[in-house]
């Protein structure tokens, strides 16, 4: 780790203190870093758990991590460069594309990495003015004399400690302990499936692209990784794996038969995919907005304020998307290191750090829940209309352009209810005229 310090309380007192350190409290310590702020980051565990979460970088989070100066440590850790999203039926031919070369701007591109590298990439670029505690366990939140949250209470080395700071930023996950502790709310709903998830070794070359196989049995996405592997993710019932021992292991075979007979173009993987089984891991899948935001003190980034379906690749991007609004509303507010009016200042820039990000999630949301639904679900007549919608938006430069653009994260352009009548297959004068959106 470079630059940062990991140390103990007699190193404050700091302007942030960041619970959590995946990906949305680390963008957020170092987009507070670069904007001047000396930061406090707190992480319960000690060493990185290994997971299969958050590895495609869309091209907003992208622009960003460049402007950190964290692109250079991703490509050195040998993040992949993709240049398309493309969705399959299960013999491999093309329903849509998602073209992000024709995309406006710099980068135009989605890079895939292992979660934990991403963790290590970002770990390494935060400056000396980011104070790092592992095995920090967050017990609740401090509070001033008027109930504004001014702190946290930790537990470190067997030892409690009461922390202050004029910002306290929750990045501690789906299950937020600042979250519930602040009071704020959230309106969640788990899926009725799961994913299995397996790292694949010795994959041969293959496209460019992150791939989803629209199937009988619902999702089955694919995309490369560094060192010529694969993660691929399959949708599953929840009971579909239950047992334990030879019977979990028999169940796993079935699985894996029918798997491969109902995506023909997931056979010639058979052998790579049966050696994998030890690498599976199985996820839960939620999707939920927080109340607010914000709350005097407090802001909550990342999976503390929301969380989305994997399927769209969205969740970690609106982290890092969360952790530069907030340094710039700061940054905007004039926020100044240690100043008597800091906390006044701090509130007046989470106002406006909640307001600006609370379409931008609701979108995201929506975005992601109408891709999920799309692809994931069983029925005949519903996955006969997605496909149906698929090829009439493939078949329409606007629409495809338009899905690209808001997939990227290059902004909002929601589809009207004109859009949704093209894509069940009304004519559409328009179709050629691909938007000019710089």
């Amino acid at each position: 780790m470079s630059g940062a310090v990991d140390g103990g309380p007699d190193r404050g007192p700091w302007d942030a203190i960041v619970c959590g350190a995946g990906v949305a409290g680390l963008a957020t310590a170092r987009a507070l870093d670069l904007a001047g702020l000396r930061v406090l980051l707190l992480e319960k565990q000690r060493v990185p758990v290994p997971i299969a979460k958050g590895e495609v970088l869309q091209p907003s989070s992208v622009r960003i991590l460049r402007e950190w100066g964290v692109m250079p440590l991703l490509l050195r850790r040998g993040a992949v460069p993709l240049g398309q999203l493309m969705i399959r039926d299960a013999d491999g031919r093309r329903l849509m594309l998602f073209d992000y070369r024709t995309m406006p701007g710099e980068d135009r591109r989605l890079f895939s990495l292992d979660y934990p590298e991403i963790l290590a990439a970002l770990r390494e670029s935060l400056g000396e003015q980011v104070e790092c505690w592992s095995g920090a366990l967050v017990e609740g939140l401090v509070r001033d004399g008027g109930g504004r949250v001014s702190g946290v209470r930790v537990v470190r080395q067997g030892r409690e400690w009461e922390l202050t700071a004029p910002l306290v930023v929750a990045a501690d996950g789906r299950s937020s302990k600042l979250r519930r502790d602040a009071g704020i709310g959230t309106t969640s709903a788990e899926y009725g499936h799961r994913l299995l998830s397996f790292d694949i070794d010795g994959v041969p070359a293959a496209a460019p692209e992150v791939t989803t196989y629209l199937t009988g049995e619902g999702l089955r996405l694919a995309y490369p990784l560094p060192g010529a592997r694969m993660r691929l993710y399959a949708q599953v019932r929840p009971d579909a794996l239950r047992g334990t021992g030879p019977e979990r292991q028999a169940r796993l075979e079935d699985w894996c038969r029918e798997l491969l007979a109902g995506t023909p173009a997931l056979r010639p993987l058979e052998e790579r995919l049966r050696a994998s089984f030890g690498s599976r891991q199985l996820l839960n899948l939620w999707r939920f907005t927080a109340d607010v935001l914000a709350v005097p003190g407090l802001a909550l980034v990342g999976e503390a304020a929301h969380c989305v379906h994997p399927m769209a690749a969205q969740g970690m991007n609106t982290a890092i998307a969360d952790a530069e609004a907030l340094a710039a509303c700061l940054t905007g507010r004039g926020f100044a290191a240690r100043a008597s009016t800091a906390t006044a200042t701090v509130d007046r820039a989470l106002e406006a750090y909640a307001a600006q990000r609370v379409d931008w999630v609701r979108h995201m949301d929506r975005m992601s829940h109408d891709a999920t639904r799309m692809i994931t679900q069983l029925s005949r007549p519903g996955q006969a209309l997605g496909r149906r919608v698929l090829r009439r938006m493939d078949g329409n430069p606007r629409l495809r352009y338009q899905a690209t653009y808001n997939m990227a994260g290059l902004g909002i352009r929601p589809f009207t209810a004109l859009d949704r009548l093209h894509q069940l297959g009304l004519p559409d004068p328009r179709a050629r005229r691909v938007p000019d959106w710089a």
